[in-house]
């Protein structure tokens, strides 16, 4: 049996799960509403929120008969910090090149 996987990285790995963030990020929308944008069956949009479910990145709520899906903002956290983590490291060694090319660049004093 297989299990799934938690980590929010394997959830967003899919470009297809991908997309379903992105129309949910819109509006509130059914398991139905979502499914009428992909051409794949139900049950495998199903599968794919399941994913995004378990990762903490969507919640599923049952009104009635359907199933809505939103955003869980708390459930992309881990990635970002992850990006917050790799852009303050590359925004300062692009910093420390900038100092290094201006020091290099300037003119030199006569002693």
């Amino acid at each position: 049996m297989q299990t799934l996987n938690k980590d929010p990285f394997y959830a967003l790995a899919d470009k297809s799960r991908r997309a379903m963030l992105m129309l949910i990020a819109q509006e509130k929308r059914s398991i139905n509403q979502l499914a009428e944008n992909f051409e794949m069956s139900r049950p495998a949009v199903s599968k794919h929120l399941k994913i995004l479910n378990l990762a903490g990145l969507v919640e599923i709520e049952n009104q009635g008969r359907e199933r809505y899906c939103t955003l869980n903002p708390s459930g992309f956290a881990l990635v970002r910090n992850w990006f917050n983590y790799f852009d303050q490291f590359w925004t300062e060694k692009l910093q420390n090149l900038d100092q290094l090319m201006k020091k290099h660049n300037a003119p030199k004093q006569d002693q």
